[in-house]
């Protein structure tokens, strides 16, 4: 996949950002419109922390059952073969750049729906899911430059490493987030 990218000039970059970022904010935002305008913040409080509180030392201690609620729907090779490299850069960024459409290996990406769900209000909700289309759909569209630069299959222990590190980071999180909507429960009684 990485290698048919076309990457390498800053045009192709911003090209390559553009078409993970676009259809992201989109998505969320529209996903903001949506949980926003109906009542959802008491009970997306309340999914955060059994959420949280669930899957956060799973990630912690790094064991992968139960896994966490996604997909593992890839794009189908049917859809990027013999298209030229800028559709296939549209139909990659279309689909990875929001992450609801294909797997996701870290639990916390699910908590993030919940969290726009949980603000309360339209604007803000709005606002929200389109940040976490942004920075969703950056970090892959990045890592994916990144990786096209540092292609190296020897360095698949470090990549095991690097996967381990960022799920217990995610564990952490997850927990830091159901403290916090804990204290949110406490201080709106």
């Amino acid at each position: 996949m990485a290698a048919a990218l076309p990457v390498g000039r800053l045009s192709r970059c911003v090209w390559l950002l553009a078409a993970y970022i676009v259809p992201a904010v989109t998505a969320w935002i529209l996903l903001g419109l949506l949980v926003s305008v109906l009542p959802l913040r008491a009970a997306a409080l309340t999914l955060i922390v059994v959420y949280g509180l669930f899957y956060g030392p799973l990630e912690v201690a790094g064991r992968a059952r139960p896994a966490p609620p996604g997909s593992r729907w890839q794009v189908p090779s049917g859809w990027v073969l013999s298209v030229s490299r800028w559709r296939k850069t549209v139909i990659w960024g279309s689909m990875l750049g929001p992450g609801f459409a294909t797997r996701n290996p870290y639990a916390g990406f699910w908590l993030l729906p919940l969290a726009v769900a949980a603000v309360g209000d339209l604007r803000s909700g709005v606002l929200l899911a389109a940040a976490i289309g942004v920075a969703h759909a950056a970090g892959r569209a990045l890592a994916l430059m990144r990786s096209v630069r540092m292609v190296n299959e020897t360095d698949y222990l470090q990549s095991v490493l690097t996967r381990m590190y960022w799920r217990a980071f995610d564990g952490y999180a997850l927990l830091a987030v159901a403290g916090v909507s804990v204290m949110e429960w406490v201080y709106r009684l």
